[in-house]
């Protein structure tokens, strides 16, 4: 799989305050010792992405302490709107580069693996894909945003919705993961 740098590129969105969990979830800690914030990028890097962009917002600055030089940081100042804010400034910053594809992943994903994320690319997506995990017939996350979509998302994301409204309005390819994961997010310890 090419990783070259117009390969899929890694969107991590960890920007939330996690009330429900009582901390951001960019600061959590897995009974492994592993932050998840580190572990979503190692996963999305293993699982063959060329580079990784991690969107903060809620302590960004404690969590970008977790992060090293390993990923690129993108703060969304207006993080508290909702994961379209988060996505946006994520997107908004893939935009900058030459990818044509981003696999856009929640830190709050511990069951998630680099398998999942390599069956999601393969075959390698191009600037038309629309690609998501499907855990026993239900969509989740990640999912693979191809370029050709991304003004549209853009446009279209409102409050903690994402691209879910995008896609459930496009032709989006479903990759059936729960063979590898549970694709559960993580709310509460």
């Amino acid at each position: 799989m090419s990783r070259g740098p117009t390969g899929p590129r890694g969107l991590l969105l960890a920007a939330g305050a996690g009330s429900r969990m009582g901390m951001p979830k960019a600061l959590v800690v897995g009974d492994d010792g592993e932050p998840w914030l580190t572990r979503g990028v190692r996963v999305l890097t293993a699982g063959g992405c060329h580079r990784v962009t991690v969107v903060l917002g809620a302590e960004a600055g404690r969590a970008q302490a977790l992060l090293g030089s390993d990923a690129e940081v993108v703060v969304a100042d207006d993080w508290a709107q909702g994961m379209s804010a988060s996505l946006r400034a994520g997107l908004r910053a893939v935009a900058a580069t030459h990818a044509t594809s981003v696999v856009v992943t929640l830190v709050d994903l511990p069951d998630v693996g680099p398998d999942v994320v390599g069956r999601l690319l393969d075959p390698l997506p191009r600037a038309g894909t629309l690609r998501r995990a499907g855990y026993d017939g239900h969509p989740g996350h990640p999912v693979v945003l191809g370029r050709d979509h991304w003004a549209a998302i853009l446009d279209s994301t409102t409050g903690d919705r994402g691209a879910r409204d995008y896609l459930a309005t496009a032709a989006v390819e479903t990759i059936e993961c729960g063979d590898l994961a549970t694709g559960h997010d993580v709310d509460s310890r």
